[in-house]
This record gives structure tokens, C-alpha cells and sequence, in this order.
């Protein structure tokens, strides 16, 4: 069989497909592919800089859904039914509401597809495709059998020929020990983190050649011990790594600098809020524990490692003011990133519970389909502020921290961005890319709504015919 993986596109810029300069490898097709059988033929076509070969056979299309892609993602699905083409959906976003996905699909995949993938591919053979498959983290309850994530595959030849940021992405663990309120990943995986047998990952990545690597696990740490056993493994390999983290490892010295001799350069630190009564509400424990990130952010500094600081701003004690006072902050620790996100109720979460309980939603409860939103404001009613005086505070931050002049201020620092040439070159070239691309999708429609691709800005891959 053939089976085409599609990473749908966010939406429209202008009238015109989002063209995003910053992507990166997605990195569930070339684990399905990898676990897929070798008799039958896998291809990926990314929507976000590819058209899609709608008119090509083929016997399976397999999506992933996001949020900010569902509505994408339902029309690639429906055009590709309409012509009598299997559609499976999968996601986080299809985990969550399932009945959603499944007006748009022959099938969904509920939780970690690798457990039930080649099930569905022998239902498919035989004519006999269900409408649900439920794997790891898919149901109500979490499966005691998946403390181990063992056997992973990933084919990352998928990505052959298809332009991508030059880092290579890849996964040791999932899931996450908090269930903070807002949180799709923590609410799926119900305080479960698993990892991969860190064999099978230096295999890896030593089998692949890459000598800079991210980590998109939700906390790497999440498991110290496990974590300290990849790391030692990791340093004989003389790679570049960054990764995603919480703030504990930052306490504990030693921890920190197995971390730097293993390859790590930087992380994303989700520090979300300088209030703590916001904390208190997010159900952020493992920020709980510091009167003030100074301290911490001083040591992690120290140390060398470069920071990408996440906020979540939206919370029931946030104002505009305290937006600017978080960027002041953000400003004054000379991050190397910083995203400064609105806080979004995703369906399935306990937010999105209490937000439709005490009649906060926008949008009709579903923004993510709604004709009306625009990437970049709320999709709930703040209880300080207008969603428009949100929206604006959030876009006033983001300006000021990646303007031009902030820019080289920021790279001012000889433990961090300037220790070598590697670190300022690393600098320098990705916060252009971001900056601008975090600018371009400020207002952007979701979906395409009947918009192709046009011709003058295909790259494609062999067979795709125009839409």
C-alpha cells in the first residue's frame, strides 16, 4: 500500500498560505514510518511549504492534528474523502476531542499510534478499517504496560530533499509528572512519564550522523535518573543538544554540569508567570517552589547554557501592566529567546472546563474553527483586561523583545551567546527567523477556506500534481 503522512498547514497571511521559514522536521511521521512495515511505500508532503497531490493514488492518508491545524487539517481530510481516499486522523488535538476528528475521517488514532499502527494498516489491507484505534494514553485510563517507550524506530529519510531548519529532532521521553490546568500533554498523559531505553536512542543518533539535536520531549528531566544515564552516554558523541526542561536541574550543580559535558547548549524553560497566585491557579508545582527565578536563572547563566524563556500570559491576576513588568524582567535576564504566549483553552483540559463553566469561552467554545478568530488573540474573556487589550500587551512584548536593538543587547554576554563562535552564530541566525516569523503570523486566518496553494510557490515532491 501507499500511505501518504500530510503536516497540514496553520492558515492564511494575507489572503495567502503561511509560508513559515522556521519549520522543523515533523518528527511523528518519521516514527510511524519507521514503524510501518516494509512493504508498503511511505511519502511525506508538508502543506505548510509543499501542495498536495490530491489527485495522486494512494491508499491511505494519515494527519496530524494540532489545534492551531485542526481546521487545516479537516479540509485536506474531506477533499481527499470526497474522492474515496482513507483518511486517518491522530494528534493531540484528535486525542482530546475525538468526535470531532472522526466527522472528518474513516478513522482515528487515539493517544501513541506506535502500538496500534500496524493494526490499522492490517484492518486497511482487509478491508475492515475501524473508526477508533486506541493506543498508549488514548483512553480514559493510562496503560500500565507503556512505562517504556521501546522499539522506536525513526526513519528520518522522510525528510530527504525537503527544507528544514538544520537541526535534528528527536525524542527520549513523553509525558509529563505535573497536570498543569491548561496543559493538552499533562491531561492526556495523567502525571505518566516514559521513557525510551537510551540504548536504542544513541543508536540513533549515532546511526544518523547529527551533530546539533533537539529534544521535543515536554521535560527532559522529568526522570532524573534515567535522564543522568542518557547524559553520560551523550558526551563521548561530542554533540550540540538542546532540549525542554523545568527549573529543578538548576538546584542541583552537579546534575547541571553532566548536563553541559553531555553536549547540552541551551533550554526551554517554561517559567510562565511572575506572579505566584497565577502558579497557584495554572497548577504549575514545580514553579512553586521559588520566591523569585533569579537565583536560579543567575546559576543556569553561569553555567553557559543559553535560555528560551516561555510565558503563559492570560492568567485570572494578569493585567497589561504585568505583561510589560514580565518582558521588563525577560528584557533584563538577556534570554537568548523568548515566547510570550496567550494563555489558549484547549478542549479536554480542565481550562477549557471552568473556562465553559463560568462563561468565559469566545467564539462559540471553538475558536479553532471559528470564521471570526485570529491567531494571536484570546479565545476566552480575561478577567483584567479586554481579549483586545490581551491580544495587544502580548504583541507589545513579543515587538520589544525581538526588535532589532533588543536583539544586540541581548547578545551582550560573554557566559552565554558570546562564549564561542558557535553559540553567537547560533544566536544570530535563528532570532531573525523567529522574529519574523512570529510578527508574519500575528492576525493569521485559520485554515485555508478554499485558498490553494498557487503555483509560483510549490516545492515539490516527485508525482505531486497541482490543486
Amino acid at each position: 500500500m501507499k500511505i501518504v503522512f500530510i503536516k497540514p498547514n496553520m492558515g492564511l497571511v494575507s489572503g495567502a498560505p503561511y509560508d513559515d521559514h522556521g519549520r522543523m522536521e515533523p518528527l511523528t511521521f518519521a516514527v510511524l514510518a519507521g514503524i510501518t512495515p516494509p512493504q508498503h511505500e511511505t511519502v511525506l508532503y508538508d502543506d505548510r511549504f509543499e501542495r498536495l497531490p490530491f489527485e495522486e493514488h494512494m491508499d491511505l492518508v494519515a494527519i496530524n492534528t494540532e489545534i492551531y491545524t485542526a481546521r487545516r487539517a479537516y479540509e485536506i481530510a474531506d477533499r481527499f474523502r470526497n474522492r474515496g481516499i482513507p483518511v486517518v486522523l491522530g494528534g493531540f488535538h484528535t486525542t482530546l476531542i475525538p468526535d470531532e476528528s472522526l466527522e472528518h475521517a474513516d478513522a482515528v488514532v487515539l493517544g501513541d499510534a506506535e502500538p496500534v499502527w500496524e493494526t490499522l494498516l492490517a484492518d486497511l489491507e482487509k478491508g475492515r478499517l475501524r473508526r477508533r484505534y486506541v493506543g498508549s494514553f488514548g483512553g480514559r485510563a493510562p496503560d500500565p504496560h507503556s512505562s517504556q517507550l521501546i522499539g522506536i524506530r525513526t526513519d528520518w529519510s522522510i525528510f530527504v530533499a525537503k527544507k528544514y531548519l538544520p537541526v535534528r529532532l528527536t525524542q527520549f521521553s513523553r509525558g509529563c509528572v505535573n497536570q498543569c490546568e491548561y496543559c493538552a500533554t499533562g491531561n492526556i498523559y495523567r502525571q505518566h512519564h516514559c521513557c525510551r531505553p537510551v540504548d536504542e536512542v544513541v543508536r540513533e543518533l549515532s546511526r544518523d550522523g547529527a551533530r546539533f539535536v533537539f529534544f521535543v520531549d515536554d521535560n527532559l528531566i522529568a526522570s532524573k535518573e534515567q535522564a543522568r544515564e542518557l547524559f553520560r552516554r551523550l558526551r563521548p558523541m561530542r554533540i550540540r543538544w538542546f532540549g525542554q526542561a523545568d527549573l529543578s536541574f538548576a538546584a542541583d550543580p552537579a546534575f547541571m554540569e553532566l548536563m553541559l559535558e553531555s553536549g547540552c547548549s541551551g533550554l526551554v524553560v517554561g517559567f510562565e508567570s511572575l506572579d505566584q497566585r497565577n502558579l497557584v491557579q495554572m497548577q504549575k508545582n514545580c514553579n512553586l517552589g521559588f520566591d523569585t527565578y533569579d537565583p536560579m536563572v543567575e546559576a543556569i547563566r553561569r553555567s553557559g547554557l543559553m535560555l528560551w524563556a516561555a510565558f503563559l500570559l492570560g492568567y485570572d491576576n494578569e493585567t497589561p501592566e504585568s505583561v510589560k513588568a514580565t518582558c521588563d524582567w525577560a528584557l533584563s535576564k538577556k534570554f537568548a529567546f523568548s515566547a510570550f504566549n496567550i494563555l489558549m483553552p484547549y478542549p479536554g483540559t480542565p481550562l477549557y472546563a471552568r473556562m465553559k463553566k463560568e462563561g468565559r469561552l469566545l467564539y462559540d467554545g471553538r475558536w479553532w474553527l471559528h470564521d471570526d478568530y485570529r491567531f494571536g488573540m484570546p479565545g476566552f474573556r480575561p478577567r483584567n483586561c479586554s481579549p483586545d487589550e490581551l491580544a495587544q500587551a502580548c504583541l507589545e512584548a513579543r515587538r520589544r523583545h525581538s526588535s532589532i536593538p533588543s536583539i544586540f543587547r541581548r547578545a551582550c554576554d560573554r557566559k552565554t551567546h558570546m562564549k564561542d563562535a558557535w553559540s553567537l552564530a547560533t544566536y544570530f541566525s535563528y532570532n531573525p527567523v523567529f522574529r519574523d516569523e512570529m510578527l508574519k503570523k500575528h492576525g493569521m486566518v485559520l485554515g485555508y477556506r478554499g485558498i490553494e496553494r498557487p503555483r509560483s510557490v510549490e516545492l515539490l515532491g516527485k508525482g505531486a500534481e497541482p490543486v
